[in-house]
């Protein structure tokens, strides 16, 4: 078996795996897969980044995208497959990817699932926290302008206010952090979201964690259940 607190990559070059984790908007997916995919030696796919990095090249994704995220909505389908499946055609996906932020619906599921290497098994994994928690995660986030480290002001706060302790860039509030969008965003999410849920749990393959606890402890039974099943 091999050992949880190992900090050596699990994976080795026979072995491949393809994760997507889901949960709402501010559950900690983002801390749990850059941990995750250093891990296991496979890229980590946000789309959050990805629309970002369009956003501010200004591209035609990345401006209707804009409008779709700050109005706390989902950007169209049309515009979230076109982007993802051209990075999982990129040669570092061979082995696998770690999805963050995808599928947001079944319709997305639907399409990766047509698009996938079945050879590579897929792991689902969902985080589960209340709406309240998400909801005071994002009144006390911050993010650094430079290096985009993420702090919040409840559990993690900067050294000196307003200074990155990583990199001493400015550190910001996200507009989209805003308590009235995130609700929005959890409204939305759970209308169209949610049911990803039950679609993966038909399928027997979507491991189910509390995300309301500290990320250590979230990540090493993320890995544990990973290992134990799968590897």
């Amino acid at each position: 078996m091999i050992m949880i607190k190992s900090t050596k990559p699990l994976v080795s070059t026979q072995a491949a795996v393809a994760l997507i984790l889901l949960g709402p908007p501010g559950s900690g997916k983002g801390t749990q897969a850059k941990r995750l995919a250093h891990e296991y030696q496979i890229p980590h796919i946000s789309s959050g980044d990805l629309f970002r990095e369009h956003m501010s090249k200004e591209t035609i994704i990345g401006l209707k995208a804009k409008e779709f995220i700050q109005a706390g909505k989902l950007v169209p389908d049309e515009f979230v497959m076109d982007m993802l499946f051209d990075r999982l055609a990129h040669p570092d996906c061979a082995r696998g990817y770690l999805l963050d932020g995808f599928p947001r619906t079944v319709a997305q599921a639907e399409a990766l699932a047509g698009k996938r290497d079945i050879k590579i098994p897929l792991i689902v994994l969902y985080l589960e926290v209340p709406d309240a928690v998400i909801v005071k995660r994002a009144e006390g986030r911050l993010v650094c302008k430079n290096c985009g480290m993420v702090y919040n002001l409840y559990s993690s706060s900067p050294r000196l206010p307003g200074v990155c302790d990583k990199c001493g860039g400015e550190i910001y509030r996200r507009p989209d952090d805003d308590a009235n969008i995130v609700l929005k965003r959890l409204e939305v999410y759970h209308e169209l979201t949610s049911p990803l849920i039950q679609y993966y749990t038909d399928q027997g393959i979507l491991l189910k964690f509390d995300g309301n606890q500290n990320s250590d402890t979230v990540y090493y039974q993320l890995k544990k259940s990973i290992n134990e099943k799968y590897l």
